[in-house]
């Protein structure tokens, strides 16, 4: 009698690329540093706004009870105005990064989706405006601001923002493989118009790409320095002329009341971040499968 064949071992098959998705304990200790480093500026912050100007250079830095002391007497100067230009800071941010959101959507669908004579040339124009820095633009910038009477008015830190290169460039690329031809056809024969088939069909598959394009308009508009010191006054600051204000001390600087009001001043970014985080991850990772 034959012996019955022995039972052979099932080789697994291994798909190409698995082992890239593997993340090894050198990856989590690379992230986890880089997480440390990104985060401690914040902290570091926050506890030097605890404590008092005696203690500012105390290693390691540790957690104080003046922080509602500091918060109090950097509310209190009068010269830095630190709550209007925190809440002229959140209306410009607000503004720009809405307009931002909506021109460059509609743009983008334009680009990547309208046939129209001159549209390789002018996405060209558009792609070397990103190429030039912003501050050889600031003289003449001001200049017209001058010419229109916007100086010392928050007008003059909206308007020259209204439109990004970069934004319109991110939303044509993104509009290229998130939607296609079949869907804007198939819209035009139910009798869309082109309006209708932006804001119907265009824009919610752009939602991802929005919500990233947001934060990062809305972070970079907040943070913004250079241009608001430039034009406007300390009768109208902005949060970051605010703190510039702070640091400017006629003698000494009063670092915890800087720090303090630096710790505000992240609050907003914080928040924002927590309310759209998911979304602005999940529009980064959509966007990279799509890719």
């Amino acid at each position: 009698m034959a012996d019955a064949p022995t039972p052979t071992r099932r080789r697994r098959r291994t798909v190409p690329g698995a082992q890239l998705w593997q993340a090894s304990p050198l990856t989590y200790l690379a992230l986890i540093l880089g997480s440390v480093l990104s985060i401690f500026p914040i902290i570091w912050s926050f506890l030097i706004a605890s404590k008092d100007n005696s203690a500012v250079y105390e290693m390691p830095p540790l957690p104080g009870d003046k922080f509602g002391d500091n918060i109090s007497r950097m509310l209190a100067n009068e010269d830095a105005a630190f709550l209007y230009g925190l809440a002229n800071s959140f209306v410009v941010s607000a503004v720009v990064t809405v307009s931002v959101i909506f021109f460059s959507s509609l743009a983008g669908f334009a680009f990547a989706k309208l046939r129209f004579r001159g549209r390789n040339a002018l996405l060209l124009v558009i792609i070397l405006t990103m190429m030039v820095p912003t501050q050889l633009g600031i003289i003449p910038l001001y200049l017209m601001m001058v010419e229109l009477g916007w100086t010392g008015t928050l007008q003059a830190v909206i308007v020259p923002f209204l439109v990004q290169g970069f934004g319109v460039f991110m939303m044509r690329q993104y509009a290229l493989s998130a939607i296609s031809d079949e869907l804007i056809e198939a819209a035009r024969l139910d009798g869309c118009s082109t309006w209708r088939i932006y804001w119907n069909v265009v824009l919610p598959a752009l939602r991802p790409a929005a919500a990233v394009l947001g934060l990062l308009t809305f972070m970079q508009t907040w943070n913004e320095f250079l241009w608001p010191f430039v034009v406007l006054t300390p009768d109208t600051p902005t949060v970051q002329y605010s703190l510039k204000i702070l640091s400017s001390g006629l003698y000494q600087t009063d670092y915890t009341a800087l720090f303090a009001g630096t710790a505000l001043a992240t609050l907003p970014l914080l928040i924002v971040f927590i309310i759209f985080g998911r979304q602005i991850i999940g529009g980064i990772m959509e966007g990279a499968v799509k890719s």
